[in-house]
């Protein structure tokens, strides 16, 4: 996920009873003014980053905002596609070329937001690393992989996961235009911020609330050609079904489903 800026100029930090030291921590960190749980009633709108015994959650203010949301590799619908979600006969594990003869591709993951489909590609085979600017974002996805990673004690399959996943707070086209030829990706993966549909469309309640705090990106047309230049075999965004080509740009194939479709760039045959 790239956002416009990494201003966190309208969020607060609030560590619940127990979490006060872990709050001020984050909040130097961060760069986050801290409140009180008192205080919240006089906010109307903005976000709370919200320190508690089960970890980081974001929560919208406002009058009818989505309901908070956190980053869990362990449990939910993260592990039960982990678990059921159709192996390597998925739409995104085409794309990347995980169905393609025992292909076990090193993915870069430009724009990772919460780092779910990122997730999905380790638990097939993939190592993967994810780049993410926003810090606001990286902190959710980082505890995300913190409390996974306690899970995986007792989760040999997880632990094995976790190890193909490391995170980077950086820009992702500064980080193409920093890679070295040893360092290059198989593949490069996109799936950057889409403005958001009509009123009447019924949008996650996550994505909902990266709109509000991340917006759009506004230089991921920049990212394409770049991610072309560096990735060995190839380089996949993901759409909206019926979006635009990013950049205009036509990809070598698609695979299209109800909602989402995977663009695929090809720039050499796979191994």
């Amino acid at each position: 996920m790239c956002p416009c800026s990494d201003d966190t100029g309208n969020v607060v930090l609030l560590g619940r009873p127990g979490c006060e030291s872990r709050a001020e921590l984050l909040s130097v960190a961060l760069n986050l003014p801290t409140i009180a749980s008192d205080e919240i009633s006089d906010l109307s709108s903005g976000f709370v980053l919200v320190v508690d015994h089960s970890g980081l959650s974001l929560q919208q203010l406002g009058i009818k905002v989505p309901g908070p949301i956190r980053c869990d590799f362990a449990e939910g619908a993260v592990r039960h596609r982990r678990l059921y979600g159709g192996g390597k006969g998925q739409d995104i594990a085409k794309a990347v070329g995980l169905s393609h003869k025992g292909f076990k591709p090193r993915i870069l993951d430009l724009t990772a937001g919460l780092g779910r489909d990122g997730f999905v590609l380790s638990t097939l085979g993939a190592t993967v690393q994810m780049i993410e600017r926003h810090p606001v974002v990286l902190a959710l996805l980082q505890d995300g992989l913190t409390r996974a990673q306690l899970e995986a004690v007792a989760d040999p399959e997880l632990e094995e996961v976790l190890a193909r996943i490391s995170v980077f707070g950086l820009d992702g086209k500064d980080y193409l235009e920093k890679l070295s030829e040893e360092h290059r990706p198989d593949v490069v993966y996109l799936d950057p911020m889409f403005p958001p549909r009509g009123k009447s469309s019924k949008v996650k309640k996550e994505m909902q609330l990266f709109h509000q705090l991340v917006g759009v990106d506004p230089d991921a047309s920049e990212l394409l050609p770049l991610a072309v230049e560096r990735a060995r075999y190839r380089v996949v965004v993901k759409r909206p079904a019926h979006a635009p080509f990013l950049a205009e740009s036509k990809p070598s194939y698609s695979l299209k489903g109800k909602s989402t479709r995977f663009d695929i760039y090809s720039v050499q045959k796979l191994p």
